[in-house]
C-alpha cells in the first residue's frame, strides 16, 4: 500500500500503470539492486535537490552494507554560494562512507547571452582574479589537469562526465560500475525520453538503466518521482537540503520552476535574473565573469522571452531572407560562419525534399512541417547557437564539432552556399 501522500510508483509505458508501491520504497529496491548487481557504484551530485535526495538514499544503502559510495561533483564556478554551503554539509553529513571526487577543472560551455562569447571557459588558467569564486577548499577537489589520463584542456561537461565514468571503472580493475543519476521523467521530454527510449542498450532489461560504455552503466531511481515527492521527502525525513529553494521561492518562483544549472547556458539563462536577487555579491561577478550576462538578464525579467518563444517582427521594406542576411552581416566573422553553416545545413536538406536548390518559402508556420526564412530569423534573433529550432543537435563533443566545421566547409563549396548565407 502507497505511503499516505506519496505518489505511486510508475513504470515505464504509455499507460504509466501503478506499481503498488510508493515512489520512495520503488527507488530504495532500485538502489539496493544496484549495489547487488555493480561492485562499484557512485552517484553525480550538483547540490540541487533531486541528486541530493538520491545521495542521501545512496548513502544510507552503502552504510548498512559497509560499502564505499562515490560522489562526482563537476564544479562550474559559477555557483550560489548557498550552493558550495549545501554541498559542504552533505559531504560531512556522510563523509564515513564517501569517496570524493570534486572536479575544478577548465572545461568548456556554452555562453546564450552573447554572439561575442559564445562559449566561455570554466576555471580558466590566467583569469584568477575574474573568477566567480576561488577553488574550493576539501580534500576530494580535482583541479590538477595530469589528475585524469582522458581529461583535455576545454573539454565539454557532456564529454567528461562519461569519460570519468569508464575512468573510475578502470581504477577498480574495470569492475562493473554504476552510476547513480537524479533525473526524473516528468521534468522534460528529454529526460523521459532518456529514460524510456526501447531501442537503448539496459542492464538486464531494467528499463530505468542505460548503457554508457563497457563496463558502465547509469541507473535512475527516482524516473518516476514528482517535484512534490521530492520536498515530502526532505520535509519527512528533516534532511538538509540547498537553502537557496527557499530563496527562489520567496522570489515567486513555484516548486517546478527552481532549479540550479549553470547559468549562461540557452535555456539556463532564464534564472539568470534570479542570481541579482538571491546572492547580490555572487551576481556582481557574474556580471564581470562572462560577456552578455547583464542584457541577458534584464531581457529575460523584462519580457520573460528568455526561450525563444517570441514573437519576431520583419523591418520595413525587408523580406525574411534580407533580413536574415542583415543579422549576419551584423555578426562577428566566426558566429556569422557558424549560423551560415547551419542555415546551409538547413537549405541542402530541404533542397532534397521538395524545394529544389533549397528555395524555400520567405514566411510561414512557425513550426518544424514547413522551413521558412522566418524561422532562420528567429534562430538568429534568439542566439540559438546549436540550432534546435531548425531540429539541430548540439555536437557530441568539442574534437566533433571541429571535425564537423571542416567537413561543412566542403560541403557548403558543393552545394553553392559559400557566401550567400
Amino acid at each position: 500500500m502507497a505511503e499516505r501522500g506519496a505518489s505511486v510508483a510508475r513504470p515505464l509505458s504509455k499507460t504509466k500503470v501503478g506499481l503498488g508501491i510508493d515512489v520512495l520504497t520503488a527507488a530504495r529496491r532500485r538502489i539496493r539492486r544496484v549495489f547487488t548487481d555493480f561492485p562499484v557504484v557512485y552517484t553525480s551530485f550538483s547540490g540541487g535537490k533531486d541528486s541530493g535526495v538520491l545521495l542521501e538514499l545512496a548513502a544510507d544503502e552503502a552504510r548498512a552494507r559497509g560499502r564505499r559510495l562515490g560522489v562526482l561533483i563537476v564544479d562550474l564556478e559559477a555557483q550560489y554560494q548557498h550552493t558550495i554551503d549545501y554541498l559542504h554539509t552533505v559531504l560531512e553529513r556522510h563523509a564515513d562512507v564517501l569517496d570524493v571526487y570534486w572536479v575544478a577543472l577548465p572545461l568548456n560551455l556554452r555562453n546564450a547571452v552573447s554572439q561575442f562569447q559564445p562559449e566561455w571557459t570554466c576555471w580558466e588558467p590566467g583569469l584568477e582574479e575574474r573568477w566567480v569564486r576561488p577553488l574550493p577548499e576539501h580534500p576530494g577537489v580535482i583541479s590538477d589537469p595530469e589528475h585524469f589520463d582522458f581529461y583535455r584542456y576545454g573539454m565539454e561537461f557532456e564529454e567528461f562526465v562519461p569519460a570519468f565514468g569508464t575512468w573510475l571503472s578502470q581504477q577498480h580493475g574495470g569492475k562493473l560500475t554504476g552510476c547513480l543519476v537524479g533525473i526524473r521523467s516528468d521534468e522534460s521530454i528529454n529526460r523521459y525520453r532518456t529514460i524510456a527510449r526501447r531501442d537503448k542498450r539496459r542492464f538486464e532489461d531494467l528499463a530505468w538503466t542505460t548503457w554508457i560504455s563497457r563496463g558502465l552503466y547509469n541507473a535512475y531511481p527516482l524516473y518516476d518521482w514528482r517535484t512534490e515527492d521530492i520536498w515530502r521527502f526532505y520535509g519527512k525525513t528533516k534532511a538538509p537540503y540547498n537553502k537557496v529553494y527557499d530563496l527562489m521561492h520567496r522570489a515567486g518562483v513555484s516548486i517546478h520552476q527552481a532549479r540550479l544549472c549553470q547559468p549562461y547556458g540557452d535555456d539556463q539563462r532564464q534564472g539568470l535574473w534570479l542570481y541579482h536577487i538571491l546572492e547580490p555579491l555572487t551576481w556582481a561577478k557574474v556580471v564581470a565573469r562572462v560577456e552578455g550576462v547583464n542584457f541577458g538578464a534584464r531581457y529575460a525579467r523584462e519580457t520573460g522571452n528568455i526561450l525563444g518563444r517570441i514573437k519576431i517582427e520583419l523591418p520595413d521594406g525587408l523580406t525574411w531572407e534580407r533580413y536574415a542576411q542583415g543579422l549576419l552581416a551584423d555578426m562577428t566573422p566566426p558566429v556569422a560562419e557558424h549560423f551560415r553553416t547551419k542555415i546551409a545545413v538547413f537549405l541542402n536538406w530541404y533542397a532534397a525534399r521538395g524545394y529544389p536548390g533549397g528555395v524555400i518559402p520567405d514566411e510561414g508556420p512557425m513550426n518544424k512541417s514547413v522551413p521558412s526564412w522566418k524561422r532562420v530569423c528567429k534562430m538568429l534573433l534568439t542566439n540559438d547557437f546549436h540550432g534546435k529550432g531548425l531540429s539541430f543537435s548540439p555536437p557530441a563533443s568539442s574534437e566533433a564539432y571541429k571535425t564537423y566545421k571542416k567537413k561543412m566547409d566542403i560541403k557548403r563549396r558543393e552545394w553553392g552556399y559559400r557566401g550567400t548565407v
